[in-house]
């Protein structure tokens, strides 16, 4: 007969957080257990001021972060602020994933509180769903899953900063979960919008293959770029017409390779002419 406990536990819905530091190990490894441990408590106190900003919760820490948030909108804030702020501060590349969905919120004894047990532990689905989506992430990206984005789009709450966008990088078959998932980036540079390649717990099944950036969203810069690659090849094919259609209208080569049906050559070489191209 299987022991049974009172157990005290409820569902609860919430936007589910994972965030990892990318190459800890190695980093302790290079710096020493005392150096990496300071370097990471002030990762820790920055991280904690931003979960506390935003009104998430503090469930589990090792070498990231699990938390939950009340909203996705939240928990995307949360997300975009630490991207944009803290990696450049600890020199370590972060991911972030984010998941909506129903968890089991388990609240520990006392008795096992005042010997250093988690007051709170969430069970569930939902957390390993969160942890394959931020397993998918590239440094400084935050992705979503479809549940958390139907979220954002159904009760926005907080605004992102200006110029956040959100983007569909492809549909991913998770390891364990029976349904494939689709997912999706959000982030203020191109870089971070773009689609992940999978990984050994994820296979992605299909999706875009880059994701560019739009008109109404690009930057003076990547404005600059946009206009410069099409004058480029405008200049191309311009030298082009310039070198090759005097060839072709010329009457002895004509005659010597034996060239016909290119009288409407003649035509435009002559018209190049009186606009003054040559």
């Amino acid at each position: 007969m299987p022991i049974e406990y009172d157990v005290k536990m409820r569902r609860r819905t919430l936007a589910i957080v994972l965030l990892d530091l990318i190459g800890s190990t190695r980093f302790v490894q290079k710096v020493g257990a005392v150096r990496a441990a300071k370097h990471f408590q002030i990762h820790d106190r920055l991280a904690r001021s931003l979960i506390y900003k935003y009104n998430g919760r503090e469930i589990d820490r090792s070498d990231g972060f699990l938390c939950s948030f009340e909203t996705t909108s939240a928990a995307v804030n949360f997300a975009l602020a630490y991207q944009s702020t803290i990696p450049g501060k600890i020199g370590l590349g972060t991911r972030i994933g984010i998941h909506w969905g129903t968890i089991v919120e388990v609240q520990q004894d006392e008795l096992y509180v005042a010997i250093n047990a988690k007051r709170i532990e969430l069970e569930g689905l939902a957390k390993n769903i969160a942890a394959r989506t931020m397993s998918l992430c590239s440094a400084g990206q935050v992705l979503l899953t479809s549940e958390a984005m139907d979220h954002v789009r159904r009760r926005p709450g907080l605004r992102p900063p200006k110029g956040t966008r959100f983007a569909c990088v492809g549909l991913y078959k998770f390891k364990g979960v029976r349904e494939p998932q689709s997912i999706y980036a959000v982030g203020e540079s191109l870089q971070s919008l773009q689609p992940p390649r999978g990984g050994p717990k994820v296979k992605r099944l299909g999706g875009p293959k880059s994701v560019k950036s739009r008109a109404r969203d690009r930057k003076i810069k990547e404005w600059f770029w946009w206009l410069a690659w099409r004058i480029f090849w405008v200049e191309i094919i311009i030298i082009i017409i310039y070198c090759v259609f005097p060839v072709l209208a010329s009457p002895a080569l004509k005659t010597q390779w034996g060239i016909t049906g290119f009288e409407w050559v003649e035509y435009m070489d002559k018209f190049l002419q009186k606009i003054g191209t040559r």
